[in-house]
């Protein structure tokens, strides 16, 4: 619903918890740098089997690398990740 109503997209980071935010240190902000979305790069290169660390840089590398031809890839790598249950515990 939150796509349908366009208040994320369907690929980017994912959003960050409040709390969360409010922990970050200063290169972890660059995250926040795009609209939020409900699947991304960290969704599927690992989720939950990756740290933190991980998590921010892959988020800022999709921000630097974003383009329709990398989501595309992503959605498509979204479906075996949810299927699967790869990296979801």
């Amino acid at each position: 619903m939150n796509v349908v109503r366009g208040d994320m997209l369907l690929i980017g980071p994912r959003p960050a918890l409040e709390k969360e935010v409010h922990a970050y240190q200063q290169h972890e902000l660059g995250r926040l740098n795009s609209e939020q979305g409900l699947t991304g790069l960290w969704q599927v290169t690992g989720r939950a089997d990756t740290t933190f660390a991980q998590q921010v840089q892959l988020d800022k590398q999709y921000i630097m690398e974003q383009s329709a031809l990398n989501d595309v890839s992503i959605l498509l790598k979204t479906i075996p990740c949810v299927i699967g249950a790869k990296g979801a515990y």
